[in-house]
């Protein structure tokens, strides 16, 4: 009968968030800031979910878990939680030998963490991948293999693709390297809450990750990193090293190399993946990596979040001539 302010629809329409009244049944869903239409669909992890009536109906498969390790000390778990860990000695990446001492498993996976710069940080340089009776070590860009006495056959199969070594195994467990320091460990859903280490327990909750060795709750990474030591002879990580602090001349140039990750290079993945804790891993490589191999640090930075947007379905083309 008279006007009222505001924004209203009329009786039986609703507001589809782009100033249009519509049906109920031909309301949009929204998924990280982004409208999408009745019919549409987006792939989350390995599932696929659809817009219907304002509501997203998604598939529900089991997805592969992913643990990414880059750069100097990055670490991203199984569950998705971001952390930094800077040790200089050999680390349980994952494991399924949990619990009491007997416990028996298939597999463990360990990084040799060694300073890489000059500020103190480190880079995972060899990874070695313990399959029953197998042991296969990787660094200086190849792999080798030695047989143990003990242990179960578990078989593997091994191919490059692109850069990438991948070796995949019998038990489900499939490690890609790009042969130099980043390395993603891909777990089948069998191993849900049965793995340990640095990369968490994969049990779908990032926030009881920092489960030390001994199996209790750490808030600290530090404390929690230590624990996961291969070898009492390393000395414990005491501090979180800054590189930026340490190297301020390198600062500039780190973050001006690094915008590209937040730049509209990538503008087509920002709503999918959070550039800012990608972002900052780059800056802090940038500054660390002062003895040589500095665009290689950088590179790996940037490939890394590439490597997210891929998997969140934005595909970007950040290579070129110039850059890496």
């Amino acid at each position: 009968a008279e006007c009222v302010s505001g924004c209203v629809c009329p009786e039986g329409l609703f507001d589809d968030g782009k100033g249009g009244c519509v049906a109920e049944k031909d309301c949009p869903c929204v998924h990280n800031n982004q409208w999408y239409s009745p019919g549409q669909k987006i792939t989350v992890g390995c599932n696929t979910c659809t817009c219907q009536e304002g509501v997203w109906s998604c598939t529900e498969r089991v997805c592969y878990g992913t643990c990414m390790i880059y750069g100097s000390g990055h670490y991203i778990t199984f569950d998705g939680k971001f952390y930094d860990f800077d040790g200089s000695c050999d680390y349980v990446a994952t494991q399924d030998f949990c619990g009491d001492k007997n416990s028996t498993g298939s597999f463990s996976i360990i990084t040799e963490n060694v300073p890489c710069g000059t500020t103190g940080v480190t880079c995972s340089k060899a990874i070695k991948m313990f399959l029953g009776k197998t042991e296969l070590k990787l660094e200086n860009k190849d792999y080798k293999e030695i047989q143990r006495d003990i242990g179960d056959d578990v078989r593997y199969w091994n191919r490059t693709v692109g850069l990438y070594l991948v070796i995949e195994a019998s038990n489900g467990v499939m490690l890609i390297w790009d042969k130099k320091t980043t390395v993603f460990i891909k777990l089948t859903p069998d191993y849900k809450g049965k793995v340990c280490g640095l990369c968490g327990n994969f049990d779908d909750k990032s926030n009881n990750d920092f489960t030390t060795r001994s199996g209790l709750q750490e808030t600290n990474a530090l404390k929690f990193g230590n624990s996961w030591k291969q070898s009492s002879m390393c000395p414990d990580v005491t501090q979180e090293i800054k590189p930026c602090d340490v190297k301020p001349h390198r600062k500039s140039w780190a973050e001006k190399e690094c915008s590209i990750i937040r730049s509209e290079v990538f503008k087509i993945c920002h709503s999918k993946v959070d550039p800012t804790p990608f972002y900052e891993a780059c800056v802090y490589d940038a500054c660390s990596c002062d003895s040589g191999g500095d665009c290689e640090c950088f590179c790996s930075a940037v490939a890394a979040y590439a490597q997210e947007c891929t998997k969140a379905q934005a595909c970007v083309f950040w290579r070129t001539p110039d850059i890496c």
